[in-house]
């Protein structure tokens, strides 16, 4: 009992963040609810995004209802790739990533699984019926661009698209992520599922150590290649599309999920009102302590009658929250 009293006591010191603190303190306060649709849909983020002139992948189309599945191979007649996803699913569930046409009525995923045509209706189906949304409520099917991960990440992540997660409180980036696929994840860049989670220093874009099960680690269990010390390409680019996410969803807390396009660049994934709490491994660091940051500097800001620009937050939150020194 007494030694679990030291580690809570450990923990706060270094400002690590805890579920319970995370709901009350940041996602209750910051977060009004009437605004989480923005975010849990991903049509609605979409949408908010193209209007912001903020980049995302193409949407091809949208399967609303079974009587609209008939339309998918209109959607689909000009792509030879393309992703399906629910529009309000979480944790990767219900995705297929389809890589290529292999004949008529077949296609070929990106672990070269091949699919029929009649399996990829059954899935829109599963996906409109509720199956994998927050809920079980009907939703929708996106039928979407297929990101080409940057030929950077080759060495260091296992088949699928590593993204980048970036914190977000109230219009400054505190903290950000690499995750990066695994065999374990099936190729997919969900903590939960086994992917690894490696920590980026915000003012230079260079990765840390990693975190793997919770647990610290400094090379990619499939490749065996060290996954720290690596520059990712265009971070000013990343940090920026970040933070505007503030405005263009109006919460105050989110995970702001990117991924690096070898063609298009950055784009945004998705953004999470709920972010988890693993980041704080993967930087060896906690969340609260850099929040503690932010908030102060909002309360002076404040009794001053100010407020400060996207580049004005950015260059605040480079300036404390950098490990390596801004080199």
């Amino acid at each position: 009992m007494i030694s679990l009293i030291n580690t809570w006591k450990n923990l706060r010191k270094k400002g690590v963040m805890g579920i319970n603190q995370r709901n009350a303190d940041y996602i209750l306060k910051y977060n009004n609810r009437r605004n989480y649709p923005y975010v849990d849909d991903k049509i609605l983020t979409k949408m908010r995004a193209i209007e912001a002139g903020i980049s995302v992948p193409e949407m091809y189309g949208i399967i609303r209802t079974e009587h609209d599945i008939s339309k998918f191979d209109e959607i689909i007649k000009d792509h030879r790739d393309f992703v399906i996803k629910p529009a309000q699913g979480s944790g990767g569930d219900g995705i297929i990533v389809i890589a290529d046409r292999y004949e008529k009525d077949r296609f070929k995923t990106v672990s070269g699984k091949l699919v029929l045509h009649s399996e990829l209706e059954y899935q829109l189906s599963n996906i409109i019926t509720g199956l994998y949304s927050l809920g079980g409520m009907r939703d929708n099917a996106i039928v979407e661009y297929r990101v080409k991960p940057d030929p950077i990440f080759k060495s260091i992540s296992y088949e699928g698209v590593p993204d980048i997660r970036i914190i977000v409180l109230l219009g400054y980036p505190i903290m950000a992520m690499l995750r990066l696929p695994t065999r374990q994840s099936n190729g997919k860049a969900n903590l939960h599922q086994g992917a690894i989670g490696v920590g980026v220093d915000l003012a230079t874009g260079i990765t840390l150590n990693g975190s793997w099960f919770n647990e610290q680690i400094s090379r990619h269990p499939d490749t065996d290649n060290i996954v720290s010390n690596i520059q990712l390409p265009l971070w000013p680019k990343f940090i920026e599309l970040a933070t505007r996410c503030y405005e263009l969803v109006d919460l105050g807390y989110i995970g702001v999920d990117l991924v690096l396009d070898k063609d298009k660049g950055p784009l945004i994934l998705e953004l999470n009102a709920r972010p988890g709490l693993n980041i704080q491994i993967a930087n060896d660091v906690g969340l609260h302590q850099r929040a503690s940051i932010v908030e102060q500097h909002i309360a002076e800001l404040k009794k001053a009658n100010k407020t400060e620009t996207v580049q004005q937050r950015i260059k605040f939150s480079m300036k404390h929250f950098s490990v390596l020194g801004g080199r």
